[in-house]
């Protein structure tokens, strides 16, 4: 593939994959502002390159609306998020990466293993549902599920859920909360405003960022 082919395609892919993010632990759509934001480009560039996913029957925009992925747009996002999902898993269960390690090899390698080594990867894995984080991993057809479940902001006080996920977005959270016993399948209760009992044992007071980056079974 040309490199200006695979340069393009990166990008879509890019785009594709921020605005399902957006929605996966939320309900709210993405405006095109917070679409510049998480992508770090202006807001002019994001508007000609929506406009040209739109043509392209990937998303559904109208000036001044929220960003919405058609149905080929999910498809097309689902399959990149699962070829990153498999690959993080892999780099952690075969290779002994930490969670903190492996989102930017995987942003590298989405993009350059094959078909067929993918679906050897899921296979040698057992075909798995969640990624480290607690991310779904998107079957072959693009289909995920998932547990009912509320942000740890704002589970009430004395509400008790297992770990369901937890953002990658900052690894020095990830390595913190890790450190306190707080990964994905752990159970803890909310004990105060920035404190959690985990698994029924000691209570821990948790870096400020936690309460928005942490998700619990409801």
């Amino acid at each position: 593939m040309p490199s200006s082919t695979l340069r393009n395609t990166v990008a879509i892919d890019d785009y594709l994959k921020t605005i399902y993010h957006h929605t996966e632990w939320q309900p709210d759509p993405m405006t095109p502002s917070q679409l510049a934001a998480e992508l770090g480009l202006a807001p002019s560039t994001v508007t000609e390159m929506v406009q040209k996913l739109a043509a392209q029957g990937l998303v559904s925009h109208r000036p001044y609306r929220p960003v919405s992925l058609t149905e080929e747009g999910r498809q097309r996002a689902a399959a990149i998020i699962r070829r990153h999902r498999l690959i993080e898993t892999w780099l952690v269960r075969e290779f002994d990466y930490a969670w903190d390690e492996v989102h930017d090899e995987a942003e590298v390698l989405e993009h350059a293993i094959s078909d067929r080594l993918l679906e050897g990867i899921s296979l040698r894995l057992g075909h798995p549902t969640h990624d480290p984080h607690g991310d779904a991993i998107p079957d072959a057809r693009g289909e995920v599920a998932r547990e009912p479940f509320v942000l740890l902001a704002e589970a009430h006080l004395g509400h008790t859920g297992r770990v369901l996920r937890v953002s990658d977005r900052d690894p020095a959270l990830l390595r913190a909360l890790e450190a306190e016993g707080i990964d994905v399948g752990h159970t803890v209760t909310v004990a105060g405003r920035g404190a959690v009992r985990v698994d029924d044992g000691a209570t821990v007071e948790l870096p400020d960022a936690a309460a928005s980056a942490v998700w619990l079974t409801a």
